[in-house]
């Protein structure tokens, strides 16, 4: 399930010219269980639809209420292993990107 706020975006974003069109895109979330997992199945299908082209790895699902805690009272991330995955998530997206941009048809 998508948020309203992020449906909106997709919305808008998606109406002619769509700007999502052609371009890269990472997902992660994080949460309990696995609804973000969910989640990111669901915008995977609608960033399909929009032709949005996304890293296949790594993926990223944090369990935010597992112990040791990822995160701290104010939001941020302070675990230094879930920072290294979200580095190595944003590395990979970068590389996807310059391959991207440099492919010839």
């Amino acid at each position: 399930m998508m948020t309203g706020i992020l449906k909106n975006a997709v919305d808008w974003g998606s109406r002619h010219p769509n700007v999502w069109a052609d371009k890269p895109a990472a997902i992660m979330s994080a949460g309990g269980g696995f609804g973000g997992g969910r989640s990111q199945y669901h915008l995977r299908q609608i960033g399909i639809f929009l032709d949005l082209h996304f890293i296949n790895k790594p993926e990223l699902y944090i369990n935010a209420f597992q112990v040791p805690s990822k995160f701290d009272s104010e939001g941020n991330l302070i675990d230094n292993e879930t920072r290294e995955r979200v580095n190595g998530l944003l590395l990979s997206l970068h590389a996807f990107t310059v391959r991207l941009q440099n492919r010839k048809f």
